[in-house]
This record gives C-alpha cells, structure tokens and sequence, in this order.
C-alpha cells in the first residue's frame, strides 16, 4: 500500500470515529476542504504542516498516521532499512511535486512524542516557488550529506555535512537542498498535544 494512501485511510478513519465532519476538519485545522478530501483519498501528498494540524484536530500524535506496530520498549531502526520504507512529501500543499523522502527511525514505538527522519531531499527544479509552513513544536536538523537551505523567517542558513541547526517551527520555515546536487538530514520534529 503505497504511504499516501494509508495515511489518507488513517486521517478517514480516525475523524470518523471521532464523529469529527470534514466541515468541522476545515474550521478546527483553518485548512481547505479541497485539500483534506484530497489528503484523505490520496490525491495529494501533504506536507507536514496540515498533518500537523490534523493531528491537531484530532488529538493524536503526528506518528499516529505512519505507525505499523505499538512498541513500548525501545526500537531499533538499522541503516539497512533506511532505504526500504520511506514516504514522501510535497513542498506545497496542494500539489504533488515531491523533493522529500522520509524514512522513520520511530514508526514502531508507541507513546513518543518526537519524530525522528532520515529524509532524502531532491534537487530542487528551477521556478518552484518555496511555500514556507508553520506548526506548533520544534525542530532539529543535522546535515548528514551535501548541503541545506534552510529559510527561516527572513533569515537563510546553509548546513553543510556535520552542521545541525534547532529552531521553533512557529515561525515560517521551509527546508530544501542548495544548488544542484540533494542531500541528506536527519531530523527530528517535535510538536505538543
């Protein structure tokens, strides 16, 4: 089952069984009907920010839509399967224009509360206009390979490889690999209840 689809059926199932309405979804996120009815049948592939706010709205943990297992215990995640399970996000949120890859380091452990990726991060085509997101919580980024832009505010910052940089996702962001070559990061998103 492909990544966008399971998670369009898990939003689906947990707003039903909250009696929560799509209209309801709309006021509750400040999201666009369009847009949550082309999340849930997997039309669009979400960026983490209305995921977010679907969580949100939900009282679930951003997690709860790519969980396979409910793990207590710790959870080992090896180098090997970094490239067997990943899911993909778009930088905008109603198009399908994908430059993200994330592989969970977490997906197996229950009751956590931060998000830790590896993400792949494609080349960035020339004329694609950045949306920036904001969300509740906070985030940490480590350059692994190649080199990050990150914009942040009105500010930019470039992590090369060994760089790291922490930052509250309050404030408008957007995460994307400088000049022509991808790069690779890991990172760990935290967002509250």
């Amino acid at each position: 089952m492909k990544a966008n689809k399971k998670i369009g059926e898990r939003i689906k199932q947990l707003r039903e069984s909250k009696s929560i309405t799509i209209a309801e979804m709309v006021e509750r996120s400040g999201l666009e009907e369009k847009q949550l009815n082309n999340i849930e049948h997997a039309e669009a592939l979400p960026s983490l920010a209305p995921l977010i706010k679907i969580a949100r709205v939900l009282g679930v943990r951003l997690g709860t839509f790519l969980d396979d297992n409910e793990n207590l215990g710790p959870v080992v995640s090896r180098k090997e399967q970094h490239t067997t399970k990943t899911i993909s996000f778009s930088t905008k949120d109603t198009s399908s224009h994908q430059h993200m890859d994330y592989f969970s380091l977490s997906s197996a452990k229950s009751g956590r509360h931060m998000e830790p990726f590896i993400i792949n991060i494609a080349p960035i085509e020339d004329g694609v206009d950045f949306i920036l997101s904001t969300h509740e919580g906070e985030e940490f980024i480590y350059c692994i390979d190649g080199v990050v832009e990150i914009n942040y505010g009105k500010e930019t910052y470039l992590l090369e490889e060994g760089d790291s940089i922490f930052y509250d996702s309050i404030i408008a962001h957007h995460v994307h690999a400088a000049g022509e070559n991808g790069a690779k990061i890991l990172a760990v998103v935290y967002t509250p209840f």
